[in-house]
């Protein structure tokens, strides 16, 4: 079970470290890596054709401004992809949020809140749809929302 974190810049991976003590409460194993949509599209690709093969699950993308990079890992892969935006620009993320939220019909990302609390949530929604077929981590789940959704 694995979880692919793909984030445009390395900018954002300030923003992934909110996320990491949830992947290690749920011991999460996970791959970080900054491949943007528009500069690394071909590295992208790449990535996408052999995560399955790797062990991806589930890919959680996280891209600010046009926020292009969830709508075009959703577009190539068939795994569930979670989308969150990131405050970037003069918008603060709302350009992000919307470029996320309104995908096409047929190529669905799930989208978060804009930056910490969507990149955390993001992971614990992850765990839930690993849940599906992991019983160890259904009790992590139970575990976590009696603690109030908090570790």
């Amino acid at each position: 079970m694995k979880i692919a974190i793909i984030v445009g810049s390395t900018s954002d991976l300030e923003i992934i470290e909110s996320a990491k003590p949830y992947l290690q409460y749920f011991n999460l194993d996970h791959d970080i890596q900054v491949l943007s949509a528009h500069r690394q599209h071909a590295q992208l690709l790449d990535y996408l054709k052999k995560a399955e093969e790797d062990g991806v699950e589930v890919i959680i993308a996280c891209a600010g401004m046009a926020a292009h990079l969830p709508g075009v890992v959703a577009a190539i892969t068939t795994l569930p992809v979670i989308g969150v935006p990131l405050d970037a620009s003069s918008l603060n993320g709302m350009d992000a949020l919307l470029s996320i939220v309104q995908m096409p019909k047929g190529i669905p990302v799930a989208t978060m809140a804009v930056g910490k609390a969507g990149v955390i949530n993001a992971v614990v929604y992850a765990a839930r749809i690993l849940a599906l077929n992991k019983p160890y981590l259904k009790e992590k789940l139970e575990e976590f929302h009696k603690q109030g959704s908090k570790i």
